[in-house]
């Protein structure tokens, strides 16, 4: 059996090398994938997208990134999922704690939550089970 995919999109390599640590610790049956900003992602996933190839069962998303930040992304990204009628939860992981950025995140049906970093094994787990959960 395939394994599942988390997608991590986030500028930060020192991040990146912490999250794939701790998913891995986790022990869950999840591969990873990751971008430095949301173009790289967006690029891929609409290339997946077009080739009827599936997605990432869970996107961790920055938002703040050099080239494409993560608002812009889910602009993108939201048009395409609805073209295609496919959904991936979708997770901003932000050090940002601006009422706005909590707020504006409500604004997008992919979203599933708001998570602060740091982020540890327990919440990827609670994440996993959350979407393991969902039709």
């Amino acid at each position: 059996m395939k394994n599942k995919v988390i997608c991590i999109i986030d500028d930060d390599p020192i991040y990146q090398l912490l999250i794939n640590k701790i998913i891995a610790k986790a022990e869950t049956e999840y591969d990873i994938i990751s971008f430095k900003n949301g173009k790289e992602a967006l690029d891929s996933l609409t290339s997946n997208l077009d080739q009827d190839k599936e997605l990432p069962e869970i996107i961790l998303l920055d938002i703040e990134m050099p080239i494409m930040d993560g608002w812009d992304f889910m602009d993108h990204i939201e048009k395409a999922l609805t073209e295609k009628n496919k959904k991936t939860a979708i997770y901003i992981v932000s050090s940002s704690i601006a009422h706005e950025d909590k707020e504006k995140a409500k604004t997008f049906p992919e979203i599933m939550g708001y998570i602060s970093k740091p982020m540890d094994s327990g919440k990827i787990l609670e994440i996993t089970k959350a979407v393991k959960g969902k039709p």
